[in-house]
C-alpha cells in the first residue's frame, strides 16, 4: 500500500458507496442499507481497536475482528438474517478495498456467517389447495398443457412431493395402469420412498397420459411446451399467474402445496411418523418444522407416535436434520 494508508475509514466508506451507486448502479435503497451497515461496522471498530480505523487498520483486520462485530450485533438483538446482511456488506466493502489498494482481505479468510433459518412456508387452506388442483389447468389453451398442470399440482398436494421430485419423474416411474401400487419417488440424498396415489391423483395422471400416447418409458412425465422436461421456473410461473388471477395469497407456491399436504394430514390426526415417511424426511424434527400446527396438537401426536414415549407426556427429543 501507499500514502493512501492514511485514508480514514469514513472516507473509504464514502468512496465505496459512491462506487456502488455509480459503477455498479446499485439501487438507492441498497446503497442506503449498505451505508447503515458499514456505519455500524466502523462504529464498532472504533471502540474495538481503540480509535477510528483507517485504511491500514481495515487491511489488518482478522476474522476474529468480524466475529467480534457479529457477536456485538447479536448482543444488540440483531437476528441471524440481519447479522448475515451486515456481514455481506462488510465482505463487499473489504473486497473492494483489497482490489483497489492491493492488499489481501485477511479478515474474510475462512469466515462463515450466521445461517438464517429458512422461512416457513405457509399452508393453504384445504379449499385453496383444492381450488389449485381443480382449476389451475384452465389457464392453458392447449389441452395437453392443461392436463399437465392439473396433474402436476394435484400430485404435489395429493402426494406431498417436492417440485424437483415431481419433475424428475419419467413415465416408467408410474405404477402400471389399473394397479394399486404406490409411486416410487427419488428424494434428497438418493433416498427412495413409496407414495400412495389417491384416486384424485390417479385420475389427473390418467388424464395426462391420454395426451402421451406412443411416448417411450424413459420420456419425462411432465413436458415443457417444446417437448423437453418441464423447467421448475415454468411450473412456478404457472402457479404464480393462477394465484394472482384467482386472488390466492402470494404464499401459494409449489412448495406450499407440499407443506399443505403435511399440515392437513396432521390436522386430521394422521400419525406424524407416517407423514415423515411420506415426505421423505430423514429426521422427525424436520417434519415437525414443516408442519407448523399448534404446539399442543403437535406434541400430543408426536408422543403417540414416538416408540419411546412413556405415556406420561415425556419422550426423548428427536435429533438431526432431514
Amino acid at each position: 500500500m501507499t500514502d493512501g494508508d492514511a485514508i480514514s475509514g469514513l472516507a473509504c466508506r464514502a468512496a465505496y458507496l459512491d462506487w456502488l451507486a455509480g459503477e455498479r448502479r446499485a439501487a438507492a435503497n441498497t446503497v442506503e442499507a449498505y451505508g447503515r451497515d458499514l456505519a455500524d461496522l466502523l462504529g464498532f471498530l472504533t471502540h474495538h481497536l481503540g480509535g477510528e480505523p483507517d485504511l491500514a487498520a481495515l487491511a489488518a483486520l482478522r476474522p476474529q475482528d468480524l466475529r467480534a462485530f457479529l457477536a456485538h450485533r447479536a448482543d444488540r438483538n440483531d437476528g441471524a438474517a440481519t447479522r448475515a446482511r451486515k456481514l455481506a456488506a462488510a465482505r463487499g466493502f473489504l473486497r473492494h478495498l483489497a482490489r483497489r489498494h492491493g492488499f489481501p482481505p485477511l479478515a474474510l479468510a475462512g469466515l462463515r456467517g450466521p445461517r438464517p433459518k429458512p422461512p416457513m412456508p405457509r399452508a393453504l387452506t384445504p379449499d385453496q389447495a383444492i381450488a389449485v388442483t381443480h382449476s389451475v389447468g384452465e389457464t392453458q389453451d392447449d389441452p395437453a398443457l392443461a392436463a399437465r398442470d392439473a396433474a402436476l399440482f394435484t400430485l404435489l398436494y395429493g402426494g406431498g412431493l417436492r417440485i424437483g421430485e415431481a419433475l424428475a419423474l419419467d413415465l416408467r416411474d408410474l405404477p402400471p395402469a389399473g394397479s394399486d401400487s404406490a409411486l416410487r419417488v427419488r428424494g434428497k440424498g438418493g433416498r427412495e420412498r413409496l407414495v400412495p396415489l389417491l384416486p384424485a391423483v390417479r385420475a389427473a395422471l390418467s388424464a395426462l397420459l391420454r395426451h402421451r400416447a406412443g411416448a417411450t418409458p424413459d420420456s419425462p412425465l411432465f413436458l415443457g411446451a417444446r417437448g423437453g422436461r418441464l423447467d421448475p421456473a415454468v411450473a412456478q410461473k404457472v402457479l404464480r399467474e393462477f394465484r394472482r388471477r384467482e386472488g390466492l395469497p402470494e404464499s401459494a407456491t409449489p412448495h406450499a402445496l407440499r407443506h399443505s399436504f403435511a399440515t392437513h394430514l396432521l390436522g386430521g390426526g394422521a400419525d406424524l411418523r407416517a407423514i415423515q415417511e411420506l415426505l421423505g424426511h430423514a429426521s422427525l424434527s424436520t417434519t415437525q418444522r414443516y408442519t407448523a400446527v399448534d404446539a399442543a396438537r403437535l406434541l400430543a401426536t408426536w408422543q403417540a407416535a414416538h416408540p419411546r414415549a412413556d405415556g406420561k407426556g415425556r419422550s426423548e427429543k428427536p435429533s438431526g436434520g432431514g
